[in-house]
């Protein structure tokens, strides 16, 4: 994350003794990147984070191609999966490479344990539910339109408060951090960039719980998902201070780049990862030349596939798409506005859509999962 934060109770000094109102000295502990060259914060405990009471059941996981490997354009609808399992083990991967894996997740229980993804960087973006992410660093309300982006390693929890609860996931190989033309050489966001600092949610600190007991948590590994118990509640931090934590922007305060003529796509870029990005379609003003047609214009992918999930509102160039639709154009073959969207957008002064789009750089391979939801018809969807 691009700015310093501190929260509760931290020594003036980095490693040295740091103790409370009775002599009891806190543990701390260095999360970083990168060995100890990039982004790292430095929290302190109630007791050693390393007190592991039982290394309990492996389960393996691995990705499953889809057996339908039809090089095609799709259109995954994917509200027809119905709500299961929790925010983690509830998670059905649709599309992934050696980048990033998208998932989606309907989740309708709690799971009662923290989490650590230790392979991936995580992006949540909530389209439907409400509830709170509680982390070592503290707590973050979430809801709809929230992108929640977790770094690496970071322990967490998601309470959900609502039902309906609808996610979607992309796991990153790499780090998730605003897109470097928009920031200075001191990670600041200048002022051309479509959201700023204030946009950004931090962590609220919460008071440590000082806790005996087991408590369960999962790592996801390379292979599979390894289940531990703590001898301790974690959720004992009495304080931190770093760059490395969790954080939450909102798809509706980005600020929409426009122009007298049509405006590709990279203008909407909200995040930058190893390998992909994403962009946020909003609601703006179109193209205002006398001319313009602002409908986007065909485009024929040579280096990444184009990944949208549509979330609310009308998209200017789609029919027969609705919320949750997922549309993967892949390389090689031409895509663009349906019959009657490109001259039927002439005129048009403003749109409502609402969409998140991934661009991943590296071909994406459809998964097993994605054919449950998938539109056979949708190819051919271009004749009129």
């Amino acid at each position: 994350m691009p700015f310093y934060v501190q929260r509760g109770n931290i020594p003036p000094k980095r490693h040295i003794q740091h103790r409370d109102k009775n002599g009891k000295l806190y543990y701390e502990n260095h999360i970083s990147r990168e060995g100890f060259s990039d982004v790292y914060s430095n929290l302190y405990h109630l007791r050693h984070p390393t007190r592991i009471a039982e290394v309990a059941e492996f389960v393996t996981y691995a990705l499953k191609p889809a057996e339908d490997r039809v090089h095609r354009h799709r259109h995954l609808e994917t509200f027809k999966f119905e709500p299961e399992g929790n925010w983690v083990f509830g998670r059905r991967a649709i599309a992934f490479n050696n980048d990033v894996v998208l998932k989606i997740a309907a989740p309708k229980e709690q799971g009662e344990f923290y989490y650590r993804n230790g392979i991936a960087d995580e992006i949540i973006f909530i389209h439907h539910g409400e509830g709170t992410l509680h982390s070592y660093f503290g707590k973050l309300d979430f809801g709809p339109g929230d992108y929640i982006v977790i770094p690496k390693s970071v322990l967490y929890k998601l309470e959900l408060r609502t039902e309906n609860q609808r996610h979607l996931i992309m796991e990153a190989t790499g780090p998730v951090q605003p897109p470097k033309r928009y920031r200075n050489e001191f990670g600041q966001l200048l002022e051309h960039s479509p959201f700023c600092e204030r946009d950004i949610r931090v962590p609220e600190f919460v008071e440590p719980i000082d806790q005996e007991g087991q408590f369960d948590f999962v790592l996801r590994t390379t292979d599979g998902f390894q289940k531990y118990k703590f001898a301790h509640n974690p959720m004992d931090v009495v304080g931190w201070d770093g760059y490395y934590y969790p954080w939450i922007f909102n798809i509706n305060d980005f600020m929409p780049i426009t122009g007298k003529l049509h405006m590709p796509p990279p203008i909407h870029q909200t995040f930058q990862a190893p390998g992909f990005v994403v962009c946020s379609f909003c609601p703006r003003m179109y193209d205002y030349h006398e001319l313009s047609i602002p409908a986007p214009y065909n485009h024929q992918n040579v280096d990444s596939d184009e990944v949208l999930y549509y979330v609310s509102g009308s998209f200017m160039s789609r029919r027969a798409v609705s919320e949750g639709s997922i549309t993967i154009h892949p390389y090689g073959l031409a895509h663009g506005p349906q019959p009657g969207r490109y001259e039927g957008s002439i005129g048009k002064k403003e749109t409502n859509e609402l969409a998140v789009m991934l661009d991943p750089f590296r071909p994406l391979t459809p998964a097993q999962d994605s054919l449950l939801v998938d539109d056979p018809k949708y190819p051919l969807s271009w004749l009129e």
